[in-house]
């Protein structure tokens, strides 16, 4: 299967911001009445080795997120037909400085680089679309150093993968390889030096653990 080298045809990792309400309130957040976008760059992925925290490093936050690998591209696509462009699915890290992000909100300025930093973007293997009868049925999970920080639903989110995919592309045209980061349960937390990181992608229906991932930090 072609997208199983997906971080190598991705052209842009579009991710979601507050898509989780009790994420949201755990930092201050109000729910948005409409998705909160903003972009990583494709030199943020890492597939294997260490993640690297940057230089100038605050506080590096781990937020555990269900990726969505866009199969078919497409603009302008109706609400309803998202699914028949997704290609498949992928366990993520949106790694986040988190004062720096703060700051940069709380300045009004854009807080790209709390985002965007090489290696900012972990992710695991693909699962194949047909794997997954109904993506309300996968659970998100992560582990740091052994103890279980994050758990969450994906029927919790605000916004639908469907109307994810359809709102986004009304802004942006989807491009076959891209990936779609929907948010982060609650449950966000520091790393440092050394701390190693897994996590799990799970199908509720019938407890499969579909794929994982295991990064260390540098």
């Amino acid at each position: 299967m072609a997208l199983r080298n997906f971080v190598k045809m991705s052209r842009k990792i579009v991710c979601v911001g507050r898509n989780y309400t009790e994420h949201a309130k755990e930092l201050g957040n109000p729910s948005p009445g409409e998705p909160v976008i903003f972009i990583k760059p494709t030199s943020a992925y890492l597939t294997e080795g260490c993640i690297r925290l940057p230089p100038a490093r605050k506080e590096i936050h781990y937020e555990t997120e269900l990726g969505v690998v866009i199969g078919r591209g497409g603009s302008a696509i109706p609400l309803g037909e998202g699914g028949l462009h997704i290609g498949g699915y992928c366990l993520a890290l949106d790694m986040t400085d988190r004062q720096s992000q703060t700051e940069a909100k709380q300045s009004g300025l854009p807080w790209t680089l709390a985002k965007g930093f090489d290696t900012s973007c972990p992710v695991s293997g693909l699962v194949a679309k047909e794997a997954v009868s109904n993506v309300k049925d996968l659970r998100l999970e992560l582990l740091v150093n052994d103890k279980l920080v994050q758990s969450g639903s994906v029927s919790d989110m605000t916004f639908s993968v469907d109307y994810l995919i359809s709102y986004v592309s009304d802004y942006m045209t989807w491009e076959t390889g891209d990936l779609l980061l929907t948010g982060t349960p609650k449950g966000v937390g520091p790393v440092t030096h050394g701390d190693r990181l897994h996590g799990k992608l799970i199908d509720e229906r019938n407890q499969q653990t579909l794929t994982e991932m295991r990064f260390s930090v540098e």
